[in-house]
């Protein structure tokens, strides 16, 4: 009897270890990621949900510092860090071109396109001008090639019924540190090639015009969630126009019910025809950054990004997916779509803005 008694608890101690041990799916030792992230992705590391996922199933708690996109695949010591989370496809070719033989793994998790951000009143001046269309509840700049030859003409807010100061332009983050004003710059680098993509033979032209309308902008920011935290908080005056990622307002109005209530109906997102999506991509710089990659490929992480923060990871499938495109007024599907320049036409369309 005295033996089996032992032999039951021997058992339990085993059994209680194992669900310590391995319960859950938990690795056996919990590991600090460190890493740079582009500025919109705070919100989901910030996302108790993900940590616990993280934690709970991975053993992974991330230490990130915000950086801009293509400021941080340029850094020229990475010390003790493990990984670089920029936000396109782009920055990923800048550090292959760069530093190429530091990175063990990349790959793709996130999408979302790039957007434009506005207010009720503007976008309704803008539609009265022709710019722009609403349908079904949302805003698509059918004209966006017409918008920027009238930014490229310095046509003002007054001329099109706005009492607003200035010039119209579009509020872009620094193409030369942060993702968004690069993908930016790649855009309108397009459209003013009469909206096809810009190759080598079009730079000499086309950077100059690029520049002309970027440097009218002034102080940039190098963080897309510094200017998405500006255009909130700060209103119409500051911010008429400005480019950033649809996850944003997504996750804001997901996060903020309350609040978004009060102010659905004064701002607007535009969705420039064509567009550009922006592919957040992770960079292993370690086989710790490489236990991340895996980690944010797990399937219950994969619908927080969707569901909590705005970032698209495949086809509108649930009654949640349509609730979500419901209550912020996004569209279904992205079809207008085109690609940036190539990676070295980029550089040096970001070498001719930064002179």
């Amino acid at each position: 009897m005295k033996s089996k008694i032992i032999g039951a608890a021997i058992f339990l101690i085993i059994v209680v270890m194992a669900v310590v041990m391995f319960g859950s799916g938990n690795r056996k030792e919990t590991i600090t990621i460190k890493g740079y992230i582009g500025g919109e992705k705070t919100g989901f590391f910030d996302d108790e949900a993900v940590q616990e996922i993280l934690l709970k199933r991975y053993g992974i708690i991330v230490d990130y510092t915000k950086a801009g996109s293509v400021e941080m695949v340029r850094y020229n010591d990475y010390g003790d860090n493990d990984f670089l989370f920029p936000s396109s496809q782009m920055a990923l070719e800048i550090f292959k071109r760069e530093q190429g033989e530091l990175m063990l793994k990349s790959e793709q998790v996130f999408n979302s396109p790039i957007v434009i951000y506005s207010w009720g009143e503007v976008a309704e001046a803008l539609e009265a001008e022709g710019y722009i269309t609403k349908e079904n509840g949302t805003y698509f700049i059918t004209d966006f090639e017409r918008l920027i030859q009238d930014i490229e003409n310095e046509k003002s807010w007054s001329d099109i019924g706005m009492n607003l100061y200035g010039k119209i332009n579009i509020i872009c983050t620094d193409p030369n540190k942060s993702n968004s004003g690069n993908m930016y710059l790649g855009l309108l680098s397009n459209m003013l090639n009469n909206v096809a993509v810009t190759e080598d033979a079009d730079v000499d032209e086309i950077g100059p015009r690029a520049k002309s309308i970027i440097e009218r902008l002034g102080y940039m920011d190098y963080s897309s969630g510094n200017l998405f935290a500006s255009y909130i908080e700060k209103g119409m005056g500051n911010g008429p126009l400005v480019v950033g990622y649809e996850n944003q307002l997504v996750e804001f109005a997901l996060e903020n019910p309350d609040i978004w209530d009060k102010v659905r109906d004064r701002v607007a997102i535009l969705y420039p025809e064509p567009t550009i999506w922006s592919e957040h991509t992770v960079i292993a710089l370690s086989d710790n950054g490489r236990l991340l990659i895996e980690a944010l490929q797990d399937e219950e992480l994969q619908k927080l990004a969707w569901e909590n923060h705005g970032f698209r990871i495949g086809l509108v499938t649930t009654e949640r997916d349509s609730e979500i495109i419901q209550t912020v007024g996004i569209p279904e599907n992205i079809d207008q779509v085109m690609p940036l320049p190539t990676a070295d036409v980029m550089e040096t369309l970001m070498k001719i803005i930064a002179q």
